[in-house]
């Protein structure tokens, strides 16, 4: 057809790196992956785009004449699109989504997990690099929901030496994304990676400390970055690490340290770390645990020590009750309710009474890496997210202006 633009696809989940750990996929669950793949990418890229629409033509007129007052509030726009036929389409595909993508991940791994357990036996036996610590206890903020409606959320384990919780993370999360997060999910630390190498050229750590690390796949570029470097990934849950370890272990990681920890009860010495870094963590923590941890983070780090963290841009002055109510729709419907509370909050403010000084702190939004040529010249790429990549700095008339992953951080100064 004239006129007609290119649609821009996901790529296909075969593009997935496969490790010896990875669960086998069958024909018919590589057809169910991509199915929902390239569902998540048409409600983000094409469907979405309609709410907006149906805001400003349908819902906002109707509220601000049964209300007699114009739109004030992220509640207001909740309540407004809450009978709004085009919302609650998108709203139901993409909760559908999460919990199909929950489903194939699951059905895939539990159909193996004998297997799997055994396998990550292998690779974890006798290995001084993965500590298990069974009277770990799993925090509040964690134990009372399943965050991303994944049923048992991180920790839960079905049998003796489970792994399923980090091979379901590991096998699905690619739906999730639709590929921004690098085949290897590893993208985030790949960012932080560049970031660092650009902005702190003359850093050099040996003593690095990822806390929330899960299966470790943000963890292993640090490894590649910076070999001679001593890295410990923490985490609460069991069956994440054990996973995670195995997985290291098998991609030839060999001096990794997995360790079962609470990142709020961090067993180091202070002023014992040169780097300590989260991705995508504090927003399903709380705000006690947060600014707990903030000052944790500061005692741990040596002088000249760096912290960073990726994660979702709080909000501003400026930022629309619209974007507050779509940028919250995680914290009400995908299970990750800390979310909204930490869009509020002034990270500067945070690291400030944790005890780093501001002019040592910083704000930055870095171009997402992907490896090149792992992909199809067809294929694009488009987080669910993308909403929440705005600019941080502002052009002369007060304008956003860039995109890309939202960091922040601070050296310890002192």
């Amino acid at each position: 057809m004239a006129g007609h633009k290119h649609m821009v696809l996901p790529p296909p989940y075969d593009r997935l790196h496969r490790h010896d750990m990875i669960p086998e996929i069958t024909h018919d669950e590589m057809a169910r992956f991509n199915f929902i793949t390239n569902l998540n990418f048409h409600l983000n890229q094409s469907v979405a785009t309609g709410n907006k629409v149906a805001f400003e033509r349908q819902a906002k007129p109707a509220f601000e004449k049964e209300a007699g007052r114009k739109i004030e509030s992220e509640q207001d726009v909740r309540s407004a699109m809450a009978t709004c036929p085009q919302y609650q389409s998108w709203a139901a595909l993409r909760r559908n989504s999460m919990e199909m993508r929950q489903q194939a991940g699951r059905s895939t791994v539990l159909r193996q997990i004998q297997g799997l357990n055994s396998k990550a036996q292998h690779y974890n036996s006798n290995k001084n690099t993965l500590s298990l610590n069974k009277n770990t206890e799993i925090p509040r903020y964690l134990s009372s929901v399943d965050n991303h409606c994944m049923p048992g959320s991180y920790y839960t384990e079905l049998m003796r030496g489970d792994v399923s919780a980090g091979a379901n993370y590991d096998t699905g999360s690619f739906c999730t994304t639709g590929g921004s997060m690098s085949c290897r999910g590893d993208g985030a630390a790949r960012t932080i990676v560049n970031f660092l190498k650009t902005q702190f050229p003359d850093f050099q750590p040996k003593r690095i400390l990822d806390i929330g690390a899960g299966t470790g796949v943000n963890v292993l570029p640090f490894a590649d970055a910076f070999p001679d470097a001593e890295i410990f990934a923490v985490d609460v849950s069991a069956p994440m690490l054990r996973y995670g370890h195995a997985r290291a272990q098998a991609m030839k990681y060999k001096k990794v340290q997995f360790m079962q920890m609470d990142g709020e009860n961090l067993n180091f010495d202070s002023e014992s770390f040169d780097w300590i870094q989260t991705t995508m963590f504090w927003h399903e923590t709380s705000v006690t645990v947060f600014r707990n941890m903030l000052e944790s983070i500061f005692d741990k780090l040596v002088p000249g020590g760096l912290t960073i963290h990726i994660e979702q841009p709080n909000f501003r002055s400026d930022t629309s009750p619209y974007d507050r109510f779509v940028r919250n729709w995680d914290a009400w419907y995908n299970n990750e309710p800390f979310w909204s509370k930490f869009h509020t909050m002034d990270v500067m403010v945070e690291m400030k009474k944790a005890g780093f000084q501001r002019k040592a702190m910083f704000e930055a939004l870095a171009a997402a890496d992907l490896e090149q040529g792992i992909y199809p010249s067809w294929a694009g790429t488009a987080s669910r997210h993308k909403h929440e990549q705005e600019g941080i700095k502002r052009d002369k008339k007060g304008a956003r202006k860039g995109e890309g992953w939202y960091l922040f951080g601070a050296r310890k100064t002192g």
